[in-house]
């Protein structure tokens, strides 16, 4: 399936300002990002509906800083905007983002938006909150197999993935001018839609090299499934690293590890430094505040910036059009087929940091631009 992370944000900082502008669709096949199809429409822009009104956010667990960030940032636009959010996380599973959305709708909520656990287990909720006349927005991660999804709004993840790969292939070849290079492949949670999406994305460019001898996978792991780490926990991505190294490693040199966002970086860092070996390339995503001083600190070579504030920003935007009757502003009509239907989606474009462009990146962000300093 095509698209989505986790992808994650700090609780307590802003994230830098990224530009909202169209992406031109990526020629892509399988459930999610293709350029055949038919775009599904909606009606949730038919008729508008009381300013004031419950605007549903069913948000997933705390994993990651850029959750934590999009809550309080839900929470404080849609109120300025008139409406009364109702953001809910399910630190607790499936299930418990399933009687929320239920909640949600029984409460009367004329948007819901859903940054899923699961994406393949709402589709009764979704059908309910269709059925009760709502509108449903996917937010971050594609709702997958349902037809009772208006519209998606994200970072283009694939687009993540790429700059991850290139990131990878460019440190290591700043460290070592010429290959063959070891490297170590890491991938998300697989009940996350991002997670395959991401993955795909850096294979794109990592493939390429691993099969013209540039770049050897030491373990022989080197597919999604063998990559997964469950929830998205680091202690899964370092117990990993740390079996990896220990049956793979002893003597041979690691160059780099595609790491799909910083706290799994983290981890790995940890491992690798707890087996007494150098440090190799590493990649994030997120933007993430140790994982930021990591990259100025000369270990974690590079993160991608997803500003959640843009992000959150373009929801509660897609929100008000609906409200006063409009349709929302789509650039993707045809990338997004989450099974059943092709959903209209915004993308918004991300960008890769090293401690080379560190200052740049973050200099509209008051958290970030103090530690690039």
């Amino acid at each position: 399936m095509r698209r989505f992370g986790m992808s994650g944000k700090a609780s307590s900082k802003t994230k830098t300002a990224a530009a909202v502008v169209a992406i031109a669709a990526l020629a892509l096949t399988g459930c999610g990002r293709s350029d055949s199809g038919s775009t599904a429409g909606s009606s949730g822009s038919a008729g508008g509906f009381a300013k004031n009104s419950l605007i549903g956010v069913a948000l997933p667990q705390k994993t990651s800083e850029n959750w934590v960030l999009a809550e309080q940032l839900f929470n404080s636009g849609l109120t300025d905007a008139g409406f009364k959010p109702d953001v809910q996380f399910a630190n607790s599973g499936v299930s418990e983002q399933q009687n929320e959305i239920s909640t949600m709708v029984t409460k009367g909520a004329k948007v819901i938006i859903v940054g899923a656990i699961d994406g393949k287990q709402l589709g009764t909720q979704l059908k309910q909150a269709k059925d009760a006349g709502a509108t449903v927005i996917a937010y971050d991660r594609l709702l997958e197999n349902t037809n009772d999804v208006d519209y998606y709004v994200a970072y283009d993840n694939f687009k993540v993935g790429q700059l991850q790969g290139q990131a990878l292939l460019d440190g290591m070849k700043a460290k070592k001018a010429s290959g063959p290079y070891n490297i170590e492949l890491f991938a998300g949670s697989p009940d996350d839609a991002n997670a395959k999406v991401f993955f795909d994305g850096a294979m794109s460019v990592l493939q390429p090299k691993i099969d013209d001898g540039t770049l050897h996978v030491v373990s022989g792991q080197k597919t999604f499934e063998q990559a997964v780490t469950q929830g998205w926990k680091a202690e899964n991505a370092q117990k990993r690293m740390d079996t990896i190294l220990a049956a793979n490693y002893t003597s041979a040199p690691l160059d780099g590890v595609l790491s799909p966002n910083d706290t799994l970086a983290r981890a790995i860092i940890t491992s690798v430094k707890s087996a007494g070996k150098a440090i190799p390339i590493v990649t994030g995503q997120d933007s993430e505040v140790e994982s930021v001083k990591s990259i100025m600190a000369g270990e974690q070579y590079s993160t991608i910036n997803k500003d959640t504030r843009n992000l959150v920003k373009q929801a509660i935007d897609m929100v008000s059009k609906l409200q006063a009757g409009q349709t929302p502003d789509i650039n993707d009509t045809k990338s997004y087929n989450n099974g059943v239907k092709t959903v209209p989606t915004f993308l918004l474009p991300p960008v890769v940091v090293t401690k080379a462009n560190a200052k740049d990146a973050y200099a509209n962000d008051p958290t970030l631009s103090k530690l690039t300093q």
